[in-house]
């Protein structure tokens, strides 16, 4: 790898000096004064150069940058990943680029995303790795910085592994290096995995064709209510029910099946951290819908719809209503699994 002392490809540069308009390093850091060194260096840099800056990191993080900032963090846009980027099907959408579409055509924004942390539990590691490989899709030819910030000594080294096949440059120890194994392509389609299996005694089934998309989504809402669903979950898990069902009718070969179950939690067994399921949930409903198409688009669900534009807004709000969102599709077919917490 070709290595340069400081912080470089952050100012508007890739790899060795080459003008890019997207710029998407990874920060590798080992304690707290690492991850404030390379963070608020990040930000005051921004500021001084007076470019819209957003740091969106997990909630003990967030308060560490806010402490350091001291008053310039009134000039920053402050989110807790641990809510904003709950879902990382979400992120895109609704954190980068919902911030990074809001600032003047062309002026160059940075963004500190942390969307891979220890607490992160297995089932939701590979939508959180598709996440960090599709950011460079999502912002191709953008005029963008975004870093991502991940901790060496609490996660694994597949995480770590995969860190540099999504991130052109990674920055540790004060270097910042070409990554020298960036393939976000394969990185999305190796996590294209098939979801684990559900007994079918296990969940509750419902096949459905465009005749039965409105009883469908009422036994979805009836079999939430069952599991212990509030009732406002019971109305995010119908408005889900209806975008995806209906999504299979028009173009998921007319029909499919839903399936809806309860989990203790999200943890999903060998987690990066809790066994209580994503951020202390001990308990969820997951609805599952399969058809026979085939979903060709990675950022379906994930890029923001012009407003203008009549339609094309299923997935993403599937991604903004759910807990937690995980997709497999192939020549068999698309599976969408939806998780709601308890």
């Amino acid at each position: 790898m070709s290595g340069r002392s400081g912080p470089g490809g952050l100012d508007g540069h890739g790899p060795g000096g080459t003008p890019s308009p997207f710029v998407h390093p990874a920060l590798f850091y080992r304690d707290t004064q690492d991850y404030l060194d390379g963070t608020l260096r990040f930000v005051r840099e921004g500021l001084a150069e007076g470019e819209p800056v957003a740091v969106a990191v997990p909630g003990r993080n967030l308060r560490l940058i806010r402490e350091g900032l001291g008053p310039a963090a009134g000039a920053v846009r402050l989110l807790d990943m641990e809510q904003a980027g709950r879902n990382p099907g979400r992120i895109i959408p609704g954190v980068l680029r919902a911030f990074a579409d809001a600032q003047p055509p062309g002026r160059r924004v940075r963004i500190i995303g942390e969307p891979i942390w220890a607490g992160r539990t297995a089932v939701e590691y590979p939508a959180c790795v598709q996440h960090e490989a599709l950011i460079n899709a999502a912002f191709e030819g953008r005029t963008a910085t975004i870093l991502c910030p991940y901790d060496v000594r609490r996660l694994d080294d597949r995480v770590l592994a995969d860190a540099y096949a999504t991130h052109p440059t990674v920055i540790h120890g004060g270097w910042t290096a070409d990554s020298g194994r960036y393939a976000p392509d394969t990185v999305v389609a190796r996590y294209n995995e098939p979801l684990p299996v559900v007994p079918e005694a296990s969940a509750a089934t419902f096949p459905f064709d465009y005749d039965s998309l409105s009883e469908t989504r009422h036994r979805a809402a009836d079999e939430g209510a069952r599991l212990g669903l509030t009732a406002a979950r019971v109305q995010d898990l119908m408005l889900v029910t209806a975008e995806l069902t209906t999504n299979s009718v028009v173009h998921g070969g007319g029909r499919g099946v839903l399936r809806v179950w309860g989990e203790g939690g999200l943890d999903g067994g060998g987690g990066y951290g809790t066994s209580d399921g994503l951020y202390g949930m001990r308990g969820a409903v997951v609805c599952e819908v399969r058809d026979s198409g085939l979903l060709a688009d990675p950022l379906a669900g994930r890029r923001p719809a012009p407003l203008d534009q009549r339609g094309g807004r299923g997935l993403l709000l599937v991604n903004l209503v759910a807990d937690l969102v995980r997709m497999h599709t192939g020549r068999a077919g698309t599976t969408v699994r939806c998780w709601f917490g308890r």
